[in-house]
């Protein structure tokens, strides 16, 4: 279908909707209740909690969004190709499932419903209404997926500026009459001392570093369909949509951590950000507030997981193929849908440790491909980042888990161990390892350059 595309220049407007398209892709459940929360438990010290926050949800998506641009890559099978087929399909199918079926794409309907409809039922029908709702959402999805050439029109030119409208609604009224001074509310003691490596942390929640690798598929394919096939065009015209998309993405975060500070005025800290906006809205707008709630979560989640699904199904199907697109899409909808119904506070509970290990893994990759062009994609120096990377992350997973397994004998056993590794405190003990890894690396890479150019040398001579 590539093949018959007209090739032509990308005009202003083309660029407004793939900025659009790309920012409904990330922005969904966790973009809105993660910051809210945030707000709430960093209080007077939302500030340096919003920069940390920053790092981990807006730099490190753009710089994946870069990562692909750089390798030319077409999915997230290319980042981490230079480690070999076997772990390039390995971390493929890791990051897919996590911000896919298990994790990522099943929150999009739980906090959709838990925060824009739950409160229209009786907790003894909330079951049922999950399971009703969540069927219709993830068939809708499908839907909305099955055409890959329609899905950044649908999703950049429809749904997104519809959520911005009513998101801008809901930032109108909450800075109209804030309800209390956010310099003035109380932190929460993690948030006193250690606003910014908190806020970093809470930024995985987001998922967004890792969207970023596994939606680069959906992106580059929406790029060709604008008849941008050259790969330097197309990697070119990613960054720059993707550079405004994620700078107006991190204007809306701060936003909202700060409307979170704020709630702390009138309400106390919740269980999590559904339930704090869920208070704020109902505060200012009432029962038309929650209907306006409702319609903006709900699309928000579906272009996300319109997203999520579209590009676990293409990149299955590119690399097994034994489905077809639209097979795999219904087998993503389908598990999606069945995980869904398991809850969002378990969802987010067992999501965590899985993301405490790959975050460090994505983060070393997707420095490792904006660096490549220095190294020539070297294999040696991937391989010793991430051999120093992966331990650290995998202690960081356990020390992550419900106490039923972080308190097992392993667990305690391993956090000992941890204990003595630097930064372990602070959840962040991959760095260290990994810089020593780069350094290791880049000297093996020198010298093996040196023993290629001396013999070069000699057989010159």
């Amino acid at each position: 279908m590539l093949n018959k595309i007209q090739k032509r220049n990308l005009t202003k407007r083309d660029y407004v909707t793939l900025s659009s398209m790309i920012f409904a892709l990330f922005f969904g459940a966790g973009n809105l209740i993660f910051p809210l929360h945030l707000g709430q438990l960093a209080g007077s010290h939302w500030g340096v909690a919003a920069v940390g926050f920053l790092v981990t949800a807006v730099l490190l998506p753009l710089l994946s969004v870069l990562a692909v641009c750089v390798t030319k890559s077409k999915g997230v099978y290319d980042i981490g190709k230079p480690l070999g087929a076997t772990f390039a399909i390995v971390f493929m199918v890791l990051i897919h499932f996590t911000i896919g079926p298990f994790f990522g794409t099943p929150r999009t309907a739980t906090v959709s419903f838990t925060v824009g409809l739950a409160p229209f039922f009786p907790a003894r029908y909330q079951t049922l209404a999950l399971l009703v709702f969540s069927a219709a959402f993830f068939g809708l999805a499908y839907y909305l997926s099955l055409e890959q050439h329609k899905i950044m029109n649908r999703v950049g030119k429809l749904l997104n500026p519809l959520f911005l409208l009513l998101l801008v609604v809901v930032f109108f009224v909450a800075f109209s009459s804030p309800l209390a001074s956010a310099s003035h509310t109380a932190a929460t003691a993690a948030y006193q001392t250690a606003g910014f490596t908190n806020g970093f942390l809470q930024g995985y929640n987001t998922m967004d570093a890792l969207a970023g690798l596994a939606l680069g598929v959906t992106i580059v394919t929406a790029v060709n369909f604008m008849g941008q096939t050259d790969p330097n065009k197309a990697a070119w015209v990613t960054a720059r949509a993707g550079l405004f998309s994620m700078s107006f993405e991190g204007v809306i975060y701060v936003l909202l951590i700060l409307v979170g500070a704020q709630s702390l005025g009138m309400f106390k800290l919740s269980d999590n950000g559904g339930v704090a906006f869920n208070q704020i809205v109902n505060h200012y707008m009432g029962t038309f507030g929650q209907a306006v709630l409702a319609v903006l979560i709900i699309t928000t989640c579906l272009t996300t997981a319109i997203g999520l699904v579209a590009a676990f199904a293409q990149d299955f199907h590119k690399h097994f193929s034994f489905l077809s697109y639209k097979g795999w899409l219904r087998l993503t909808c389908l598990a999606s849908f069945l995980t869904a119904n398991v809850g969002l506070n378990q969802i987010i509970a067992w999501s965590t440790p899985v993301l405490m290990f790959l975050y460090p893994l994505a983060m070393a990759l997707i420095f490792l491909s904006i660096l490549s062009p220095l190294f020539h994609k070297a294999a040696v120096v991937y391989r010793w980042v991430v051999v120093f990377t992966v331990v650290p992350a995998l202690f960081d997973m356990m020390a992550a888990f419900p106490a039923s397994v972080s308190q097992s004998a392993l667990g305690r056993a391993m956090a000992h161990v941890q204990s003595f590794m630097p930064l372990a405190a602070s959840g962040m003990d991959w760095l260290v390892p990994a810089l020593v890894g780069a350094v290791f690396g880049t000297l093996h890479y020198l010298l093996l350059q040196h023993g290629k150019n001396t013999v070069s040398v000699g057989e010159h001579n």
